[in-house]
């Protein structure tokens, strides 16, 4: 119970970090799709320092572990654009809406792909 809620504490922490680019991007002009490559590079090397510092303290750190962890979490780059691509083009809902809202339904799979990445 315990590993959940230090994920889910962590996984917060990074769903702010990248609505919080995301948003400012928006209000600064930028394509969500150039936000989210921003975002993905920063909250990547947020996500997987507090990571293996707090939520897997025993996982192996370094260079294989952090490309694992970058290609797991790579997975959500196109699954966000997409899902942004539906509710910002097609839908018309606005990026301080869509990016929470796709952040929201990516978390499951979030979940089980970081677990995999960290593994001891």
């Amino acid at each position: 119970m315990m590993l959940v809620a230090r994920f889910y504490t962590v996984g917060l922490a990074c769903a702010v970090l990248h609505n919080a680019i995301m948003i400012a991007g928006d209000w600064f002009g930028a394509h969500y799709i150039v936000s989210s490559l921003a975002s993905f590079v920063i909250t990547v090397l947020a996500g997987y320092r507090m990571h293996t510092a707090w939520t897997w303290p025993h996982a192996g750190r370094g260079h294989v572990s952090l490309a694992r962890y970058a290609f797991t979490i790579s997975g959500n780059l196109p699954l966000f654009v997409a899902g942004m691509y539906v509710f910002v083009d097609l839908l018309g809902v606005g990026v301080p809406i869509a990016s929470p809202l796709m952040t929201l339904l990516l978390m499951a799979f979030n979940f089980f792909a970081v677990r995999w990445a960290l593994r001891a």
